[in-house]
């Protein structure tokens, strides 16, 4: 029998990106503990790649410098030494010069919400708040078709409570100049024949 890989408890963020992580895993880095992140669920990645899609597309045809990641490393601008967040998607519109092992200047952050993932996933949220870059925080649920959205103001500041989206509202990002039905979003699962 084969044992486990020893997980080293403490690591700042370049030990994290040196380290040989066990496969198959997907692993970020959380006050300096690396966590193991649970593969997604059929609803979970579906929603990844309508919302992928979707974003790509429209950032096509607007023949916009910026582009939708999957699964990208972001780093929080607090305590970035020791974390190394792994949000669902995110878009950028850095310029694309060098490969990089965080994502540089995400404008848009998207994290699905599973129900047995919600207090990792706030937690994330939370993190991503303090990136300078950071215009929008878009929260999608899995259990319900609903989302929300957390929109920095004119004056930086974060507002205390997400803006809800329910099944038949629309969903607008500015921060992309991106508009689409909410459920559009759902158009592979089975939430939307509920």
């Amino acid at each position: 029998m084969n044992a486990l890989p020893k997980i080293p408890y403490h690591m700042t963020v370049a030990e994290f990106l040196a380290w040989d992580a066990p496969a198959p895993l997907l692993w970020q880095l959380v006050d300096g503990e690396p966590q193991a992140m649970a593969p997604a669920s059929r609803t979970h990645g579906a929603i990844q790649g309508e919302l992928c899609s979707l974003i790509r597309n429209h950032l096509d045809q607007r023949d916009s410098s910026c582009s939708v990641i999957i699964t990208p490393g972001v780093i929080p601008h607090v305590q970035s030494e020791t974390n190394f967040r792994i949000p669902d998607l995110a878009v950028t519109c850095a310029p694309y010069e060098t490969e990089e092992s965080a994502l540089t200047d995400p404008v848009l952050v998207i994290e699905i919400l599973s129900p047995s993932n919600q207090a990792e996933t706030w937690a994330n949220v939370w993190t991503y708040t303090t990136i300078p870059s950071v215009m929008e925080i878009l929260v999608v649920r899995t259990a319900v078709i609903g989302a929300e959205l957390l929109r920095r103001g004119p004056d930086g500041s974060w507002p205390n409570k997400p803006q809800v989206l329910e099944r038949s509202g629309m969903l607008s990002l500015e921060s992309i100049g991106f508009q689409v039905p909410l459920a559009a979003l759902y158009r592979t699962t089975r939430l939307l024949n509920h």
